[in-house]
This record gives C-alpha cells, structure tokens and sequence, in this order.
C-alpha cells in the first residue's frame, strides 16, 4: 500500500502546477482507502482505460496500471471544468488491510 501513497502523491507533485491533497481513509473495517487530489481536471488515459502499458523498457508508464492492478477499486471524480478555481480531480484506490 505504501507504494500506491507515494505514486499517487509523487504524480500529482509531479503533473500539476497548483496545490495538491492526499488523504488515507478507512471506509470500512479492514479496508483502506488512498486518494490524492490536484488541480488539474484532466483524467490520466491509463486511469480510465485498459489500454496497455508502456513498453517493458520505459522509463514510465507504468505506474497507474500497477496502482489499478494492485486494487480491489479504483476511481476518480473530476470536480471542475479545466480552468475553473478550485476544480480539478480526485483519484482513489481502495484495497483490503492483510490480516484484519
């Protein structure tokens, strides 16, 4: 899971200009739940899609298709239109603790 928070939140550091968010909730007993949230209301493909991921030697690319792989759930709200004040995307996944 950890590796899931730090790519989550290393994206957003990385891909947008303005502020960013993070937030780990447990939604359930056993369940926890990662969401980053940034300005940019754009989607990433790999997000939505099941395009396939980058060429085994890319530098990148992989990444959200690990975070959704990795998953029990994944899914994201865009907020605003694209040049709106406040707006921009909430991305989460959710997965099961291991032995709870």
């Amino acid at each position: 899971m950890s590796r899931r928070v730090r790519y989550f939140v290393r994206r957003a550091h990385l891909h947008t200009r303005g502020p960013y968010a993070f937030r780990l909730l447990s939604p359930s007993p056993g369940r926890v739940r990662v969401a980053v949230w940034d300005t940019d209301p754009r989607v990433p493909p790999a997000f939505t899609t099941d395009k396939p991921p980058a060429a085994e030697d890319a530098e990148d690319g992989r990444g959200l298709h690990l975070v959704r792989a990795c998953a029990d759930a994944t899914g994201v709200s865009v907020l605003r239109e694209l040049g709106a004040p406040r707006g921009g995307k909430l991305l989460w996944a959710e997965c099961g603790v291991p032995g709870r």
